[in-house]
């Protein structure tokens, strides 16, 4: 998993109950144990779609989701991790290590939502080659 987590976006394919594709770029960052990782909403689409199947393509991409031309794509199994256990903290601080000033934009983001009353329930993918 090495190089995949290495790129800065990487684009997720999840695919709906029909077998359609549906990509999304993501951050993601190496887990200790090999597996890598990134957060996003535990009720987001993705999120929905990989717990029905956890199958997923990933490739190297820009930051609107457009494939780095000649990079590889990649099968994976993803699962989703809620927040507060085990597996989202080690996701989450893997992003921040990775991505410091995004991440702190973020969480202040986060935080305005908060207290606009839009809170977002939090969670992590976890991803396996």
């Amino acid at each position: 998993m090495t190089s995949l987590s290495d790129e800065k976006y990487l684009l997720l394919t999840t695919y709906k109950k029909d077998g359609t594709p549906v990509s999304t770029p993501v951050w993601i960052a190496a887990l200790p144990d090999g597996r890598a990782g990134f957060t996003t909403d535990y009720d987001s689409w993705k999120v929905k779609r990989l717990k029905r199947n956890p199958k997923v393509m990933l490739q190297p991409c820009s930051v609107r989701g457009e494939p780095v031309p000649g990079s590889a794509i990649t099968d994976a199994i993803a699962v989703a991790a809620p927040a507060g256990s085990a597996e989202h903290e080690a996701v989450e601080r893997a992003i921040k290590k990775k991505y410091p000033v995004m991440m702190r934009l973020l969480m202040l983001g986060m935080k305005v939502r908060s207290m606009r009353g839009s809170a977002v329930a939090r969670g992590a993918v976890i991803v396996t080659i």
